[in-house]
Formats: structure tokens, sequence, C-alpha cells
């Protein structure tokens, strides 16, 4: 009888311990925001690795790094599973990180990917991908949707200049700097109409408007949303999901970066709609 009473007890304990959140910058607390929206009794722990950003432009091998690094923080901090919320990341470094670490590990990847298919499924078959060089090079979106339908027309195309645009708050969906920029991104695009249009990096979603009023026969798709419907079903799956709090009143959210803490917070309070506090972390330890 103790025996099992101790087991569920680690059982609860294990519930009640943070999700991982990490990105290369603020991108991913557009997947943080759905957290909070979607499993609100969640604690959660992010990490932004600002010292480094943006990945999308590094090489393999730095990403890897990077991520591995990364995620070695997030376990530091006792958390039951990790959200990499960077499509960089997650096109480069999820099966790595899966091989590494002995909690649930869920990329951007796989719920953007069936969500855009059964739109496309539904439509004419064409699926647009947007995301980072190294996203795009690495090939595993596009690879993703071919195991569902070989037939798919699958539009990749890298749109580097997005990430900085969010980062220096060009994200209104009227302005003039964001819209030529897209404009030069996806003119050719939205002449295919493809069904469906994967926002496969998780700062883009602050540009769908910019991105929504060139493709207007486009369904976006939210990576990060599709990304945290994903993981509440690991979590319930594992067994692991927070035990019920009145509108997440007691869910304990904590932030780090490896750089800039002014420049994140100021950049936060558009992701989350709130001022928050960050702490800086020498991310070279992990």
């Amino acid at each position: 009888m103790r025996s099992l009473s101790t087991g569920l007890s680690k059982m609860r304990a294990a519930a009640e311990q943070p999700v991982g959140i990490f990105d290369s910058g603020v991108g991913g607390l557009s997947a943080a925001y759905q957290l909070e929206r979607i499993l609100p009794a969640e604690s959660y722990v992010y990490f932004g690795d600002t010292a480094r950003l943006p990945y999308g432009t590094r090489t393999v091998e730095a990403i890897r790094k990077y991520s591995l690094q990364d995620a070695h923080f997030l376990m530091s901090k006792a958390v039951k599973a990790i959200l990499v919320a960077c499509g960089t990341a997650s096109s480069n470094a999820l099966g790595l990180l899966s091989e590494r670490l002995d909690v649930p590990v869920v990329g951007v990847i796989e719920g953007a990917v069936d969500r855009a298919y059964a739109i496309a499924q539904a439509g004419g078959g064409k699926v647009a991908i947007l995301g980072t060089a190294a996203t795009i090079k690495s090939g595993a979106f596009e690879r993703a949707l071919r195991e569902k339908d070989k037939a798919l027309r699958i539009l990749p195309r890298a749109c580097p200049m997005f990430v900085p645009l969010v980062e220096n708050g060009y994200t209104a969906p009227d302005d003039r700097v964001a819209e030529l920029i897209a404009r030069e991104y996806l003119s050719d695009i939205a002449a295919e109409r493809p069904d469906a249009v994967i926002l496969g990096c998780t700062h883009y979603p602050l540009l769908s408007g910019v991105i929504g009023n060139i493709l207007q026969d486009s369904v976006l798709v939210n990576s990060s949303i599709e990304a945290v419907l994903r993981i509440r079903d690991v979590l319930h799956a594992c067994g692991l999901c927070a035990p019920p709090c009145a509108g997440g009143a007691d869910a304990r959210r904590m932030f780090y970066v490896s750089d800039d803490i002014d420049g994140f917070t100021e950049n936060a309070h558009r992701f989350l709609g709130r001022n928050i506090r960050a702490e800086l972390v020498d991310i070279d330890r992990y």
C-alpha cells in the first residue's frame, strides 16, 4: 500500500513540474502565449537564446549545439517536457534532443503538418511553407508532408528578413516596411493560391496580418498553436498534465535569456500582452 501511495505521490509531483520552452529569441513566446491560453494550469520555464540569435542563419552543427545547451539548461530547472518553440531547431535538432533527453520533446513540425495536410486534402492539394533559411534548407516540413501524400504541390520559401522584422517591432498589418519585404517573398506564392500556408517559425504569427493581406486565398497555419495542441496530447498520454487550478492563477511562468534582458522584456509585451521579468543565464555553462 505504501509503494502505491509513493508512486502516486511521485506522479503528482512530476505533473506539477513546469514545461520547458526554448527559442533563439522572443519568437517562441508565441508558443508560450498559446500554452497559457490552451493549458492555463501549466507552469513553464522559457529560455530565449538572445545572445546567439538568429538560429536561422547558422550551420546545422551550431544549431544542434545551441539546442542541446538550451535543453540542458531547461532540464536543470526540472522540466517535465520540452517544447522546441523554434522552427529552425525543430527542423535540425529535434531527433538529437529526443535521443539525448529523458523527457518528452515536441517541436513545431508535426502538428503544423497535420493541420496543413487536412486543409490541403479538402482543397486543391497545395501547401506553402514559410521559414528561416535553415528550416527550408533542412526540408523537414516538406519531408513530413511528402510522407502523407507524394502528390502534394509544396511551395517552400525562405523568409530570412521576417525574424528581424518581428524582433524590431515591424509587425502591424499596415506597416509599409513589413509589407514591402513580405511582397518580395510572397507575390509569386500568392499567384499559386495555396490552400494552406505553414508559418514555420514561431516569430511569424506576429506577421499574420501582413502575410494574410498578401495570401488572402490561403489558410495560415500557426505552428505555435499546433505545437501546443501536440504537447497537450503528449502530457495527457504520459499522465503529466498539471492539476487543474483556477484560471492558471497558481501556474508559475519563468523567463531566462542569454543576453539583452531589456530588449527581450520590451518585445515580450507584444507577444504576451503584459510585462514580465527575465533573468540572465550564462548558456555556455550548459
